[in-house]
């Protein structure tokens, strides 16, 4: 297959702008009607993802081939929405009428053979990882809702527990699906590490124009019934007998994995005796965002391996340590640590700046990302743990942190560089903060 051709030509296709999916969904429907119920009821927010991801997928398919994770993952995850094998046919045929509606006298046979050819190698390995996944789990786990606690204004802690054996790992994510919103999945984060119960705690914050956790937050009670797509991503994940002291980064509902993470190594001390290092910092716009607080707190005081620190960026009342929480995390002692970052897509990207521009390797720096996160979660997986996009036409632009317009005193506000943590040193918090 030619590279260059691929993507030449799925750069032209895509100057038509909504024109494009409004075609190609009008031609599967059409010509394959069955596969509609697959679809969430209203397209609105579905309409250009699905469409932007498979062209972006299949016009790279020489690179992905050597790199199949990705596919292999997506293969597993479409198992959620019912696709076996014939659909790929379907899809693939209202693809290539598109590229020819679109690119007229441009799509020639040399060119439709090229897309043709990597058309299928996406195709076979999605199948095939489909297909042996299919052999050991489900296509989705049924959960029943314990508790359905309304911690914020727009922040509900949900706990599930899922009626069969349901394996993931601190800080995985899974996608999740309500019965009052049918086939619109959500990504969101185990905020725990597996219990003997099986029960998963979820952390899911309100986003205005969001088509699902404003139900999920107002509506959702204990006694509901969801559903839970298969765990995924692994960089946030922690090996057992990891040593190296950790940095953990959050910002708003990115805590749910770090606290599973952080879960995990309370066992593990609790267990050997023995375990890395702890310090997490907590950046939220306000104080009242801090819905953890009690806890953290809390373990801080009788956990010697484990300092905690909260940021507040919004509040120039605040007694506490103010700012972007990436700021304050690169002015800590980095040395022989990993950090581990988790948050909206533009607290992630300054926070990442910030750690290498402070002399920390990019090898220990770990954080969550998938590949084509912009064109939405039917083909992809989550941006942030806890939040969905907003709703209608396409993927918003990150929330801005207006930390960014609001003056902060870095002599007053920003901490210098800790001491590294040590046993017995407790909590960093201000007693005055908040």
């Amino acid at each position: 297959m030619d590279a260059y051709a691929l993507q030449r030509s799925w750069d032209q296709v895509t100057k038509h702008g909504d024109q494009v999916p409004l075609y190609f969904y009008s031609h599967i429907f059409v010509s394959h009607p069955e596969v509609r119920t697959m679809f969430p009821l209203s397209m609105s927010n579905q309409r250009d993802k699905f469409v932007s991801a498979l062209g972006r997928i299949v016009s790279h398919a020489d690179q992905i081939e050597h790199d199949a994770d990705f596919l292999q993952h997506l293969g597993r995850d479409h198992r959620k929405y019912a696709v076996v094998a014939e659909h790929y046919n379907a899809v693939g045929a209202s693809l290539c009428a598109t590229l020819m509606h679109f690119l007229g006298s441009e799509w020639d046979e040399e060119l439709a053979a090229h897309w043709t050819a990597a058309y299928q190698v996406v195709a076979r390995i999605m199948v095939e990882a489909a297909e042996t996944s299919s052999e050991s789990s489900p296509d989705w786990w049924d959960a029943d809702v314990i508790s359905a606690e309304r911690r914020t204004m727009d922040l509900t802690l949900l706990t599930v527990r899922p009626r069969r054996a349901f394996q993931f790992l601190p800080g995985q994510s899974v996608s999740v699906e309500i019965p009052q919103r049918p086939r619109q999945w959500r990504y969101f984060s185990p905020a725990n590490a597996p219990r003997p119960d099986g029960s998963i705690d979820l952390h899911v914050q309100q986003i205005d124009g969001g088509q699902v956790s404003p139900t999920v937050v107002r509506s959702l009670k204990a006694g509901d019934t969801v559903k839970l797509g298969a765990p995924v991503g692994e960089r946030l994940t922690l090996r057992e007998g990891h040593a190296r002291e950790l940095l953990l980064v959050a910002g708003g509902t990115g805590l749910a994995p770090l606290l599973a993470v952080l879960e995990q190594i309370d066992h593990e001390w609790q267990r050997s005796g023995t375990g890395p290092l702890v310090h997490l910092l907590h950046g939220v716009r306000m104080p009242w965002h801090l819905y953890d607080r009690p806890r953290l707190r809390e373990l801080a005081q009788k956990r010697p391996w484990f300092d905690y620190t909260e940021v507040v960026s919004d509040d120039p009342s605040y007694p506490g340590t103010r700012g972007k929480v990436g700021t304050v995390a690169a002015r800590q002692l980095l040395h022989g640590r990993t950090a581990m970052v988790c948050g909206g897509p533009q607290m992630v990207a300054h926070t990442l700046e910030q750690l290498a521009a402070a002399g920390m390797h990019p090898e220990h720096i770990k954080y969550e990302h998938f590949y084509y996160a912009a064109a939405g979660e039917h083909a992809v997986g989550p941006a942030r743990p806890g939040q969905e996009t907003a709703s209608d036409d396409q993927q918003p632009t990150p929330p801005r942190l207006s930390a960014a317009n609001t003056p902060v005193d870095q002599g007053q506000g920003v901490p210098t560089a800790d001491a590294r943590p040590r046993r017995g040193q407790g909590l960093r918090v201000p007693r005055s903060a908040g």
